[in-house]
Formats: C-alpha cells, sequence, structure tokens
C-alpha cells in the first residue's frame, strides 16, 4: 500500500470489537461501521483478527479470502515474523477503506505468541508504523470469542472497545465474566469501553427490553443509544461480500449502522 508523503498526518483512533460469546455480531459490527465511518471520509482499517475470515469475507469473494489466507501476506505472518503490518495492507473497492486480511492459521496464534518475549504487545509493535505514519483515521479490529492472550494482544493495541451483544435469551452468556476480563487488563493496555452495542434485535420479543434491564446493573458501562434490529438484509450484503449500505442503502440494517456510527464519531466529544 502507497501512501502519500504530503497527506496530513491523522490522529489514529483504534476500536476493537470484542465478546466473548460467539454470534453477538463482532464481525458485522466491525465491517458496517467501518464502511460508515469511510463513507463519512474516515480513512479506515480493518484488521481481520479472527480464524474464521468473516471480516474479510464482508468485502471479498471467498476465492480472494482463502487465497490471501494461505498466502504469506496476511495477519498471522505479520505476527509470527513480528513485522510491521503496512505492506500486507490490500485496499477494498471503497474509498477510504483497506484491509488487513486474516488465515486460517490464527487457530495457532496463541502457540506461537506463547515462545515470544512481551507476547500481550506483539500486534501493538505491529502496528507501530502505521499509527506513527498517520494515514488512518480509524483503525477497527474484529477479534475472536475467546479471552486468550491473542486477544488480550488486540486491547493492548486498541484505545477502545466495543462489546456487540445479542438480544437473545443466551446472548448475556458469561458478560459478566468478559466485563470482569476487561477491568482486569487495564494492568497491561489502556483500552477503555467505549460501549455496549445491542444487536439482533427483534421488537415481536421483550429480549431487546430485558437487555436494557440488564445492561443497567453496570452503571459504569456506557449503552450505545443505536441498536442493530434483525435484518434479512444483513444475510444478502454478507452473501453478496458487501456491506449492507453498499449492498441496499435504504434498509433498516443500513441506517442504523449509520446512526451508530455518528455515535462513535461523536465518543471523542462525551
Amino acid at each position: 500500500m502507497v501512501i502519500d508523503v504530503k497527506e496530513k498526518k491523522r490522529d489514529t483512533v483504534t476500536i476493537c470489537f470484542a465478546n466473548n460469546k460467539g454470534g453477538s455480531g463482532k464481525s458485522t459490527c466491525c465491517a458496517n461501521i467501518g464502511y460508515e465511518l469511510s463513507a463519512a471520509g474516515k480513512r479506515t482499517l480493518l484488521i481481520d483478527g479472527d480464524m474464521q475470515l468473516n471480516l474479510s469475507l464482508s468485502f471479498f469473494d471467498e476465492d480472494k479470502v482463502l487465497d490471501l489466507a494461505q498466502s504469506g501476506e496476511n495477519l498471522y505472518h505479520a505476527i509470527c515474523q513480528k513485522k510491521d503490518v503496512r505492506s500486507y495492507i490490500i485496499p477494498t473497492e471503497y474509498e477510504n477503506l483497506d484491509l488487513l486480511p486474516s488465515s486460517t492459521l490464527m487457530s495457532q496464534v496463541e502457540y506461537e505468541l506463547f515462545t515470544m518475549m512481551q507476547r500481550e504487545y506483539i500486534l501493538k509493535k505491529c502496528l507501530q508504523g502505521v499509527r506513527e505514519e498517520g494515514c488512518y483515521d480509524y483503525i477497527l479490529i474484529d477479534s475472536p470469542p475467546t479471552l486468550g492472550t491473542w486477544v488480550i494482544n488486540i486491547l493492548c493495541a486498541s484505545d477502545y472497545v466495543i462489546v456487540p451483544v445479542e438480544a437473545s435469551p443466551w446472548g448475556f452468556f458469561g458478560l459478566a465474566n468478559m466485563f470482569d476480563f476487561l477491568n482486569h487488563m487495564t494492568e497491561v493496555t489502556d483500552a477503555r469501553i467505549m460501549g455496549v452495542l445491542i444487536t439482533k434485535v427483534d421488537e415481536r420479543k421483550n429480549y431487546y427490553r430485558q437487555a436494557k434491564e440488564i445492561l443497567e446493573e453496570y452503571q459504569e458501562i456506557h449503552v450505545f443509544d443505536s441498536f442493530i434490529h434483525v435484518d434479512s438484509a444483513i444475510e444478502w450484503a454478507q452473501d453478496a461480500s458487501k456491506p449492507v449500505a453498499a449492498y441496499k442503502k435504504t434498509t433498516r440494517s443500513a441506517t442504523e449502522f449509520k446512526k451508530m456510527t455518528e455515535e462513535v464519531m461523536r465518543y471523542g466529544s462525551r
């Protein structure tokens, strides 16, 4: 990736999407908020930190994603070789939006990190060149549904954490553990919880109201005003390897992701 050296240096904000519960919508939120940031004129880098490759699949077809995953040009190789990630970043078809692809070998990253000195900070060091260069307004990182050394790496490389939570009977399972884990990480990372984003809301059921009531118990945790409904357009967009607003701008979820992105951009002025 070539950066115009004459371009004004940007103050980069790094946000990770984390929850130890699978199916909470981390990849979906990361992809669509990233797209909306780029559409608002913010230069954005997306980092696919999950072996499932869902963030990469949100922008490229399966063949392309598998080629990237099986090559030496992805996040896994950058981590294993402790390399600057800039040579592994690829542009998407959307202006202002780039991607650092993942690999199925990310399933082995915990083992690889175990043998490294200062293993909690490997990703932070690999991103140092990107941040110092100041070519992005935002870096968004998609995390796997675990709480191991790799997720600690992601937290140490981040300024903020967004926790997507599914409005379902099991959506809050383990959420207390997640918050407890984040609180214990304050010794190694300065990342702060930006807020909880409630996803997969179906207003025909009571789970959204119950979700709000449960989250009110965590008085120190901000809950975003925006939330994301269940919307078949999201699945159709994923099948087409597109953000939902690029697939069909008039859908309810496209409007909701745009409003959520506006909250993210306003966060610094809270």
